[in-house]
């Protein structure tokens, strides 16, 4: 049978391990897990995000470059308001 509208993803659950001196035994067997939630974002991290994508900061840039659009726009553009 093939499920195609979950509203998550089937995975294996945990076999048996050791923690200390309590063993865990759970069997061996598929569960449906949801996917995490989005949490909501408070207004200051909206800001920080606008800032940085309106300055073009983002994952792999240069230190170099990530020092400049701080000092040159994220700067001013947090101090506006």
């Amino acid at each position: 049978m093939i499920l195609t509208s979950l509203p998550g993803y089937i995975k294996r659950s945990p076999k048996s391990h050791k923690l200390g001196p309590i063993t865990t035994t759970n069997h061996r067997r598929w569960v449906l897990a949801t996917y995490p939630r989005s949490y909501p974002i408070t207004a200051p991290q909206r800001k920080v995000r606008d800032v940085a994508h309106d300055c073009g900061i983002k994952s792999g840039i240069s230190r170099n470059d990530l020092i400049t659009k701080m000092i040159d726009c994220v700067g001013p553009k947090m101090r506006k308001g």
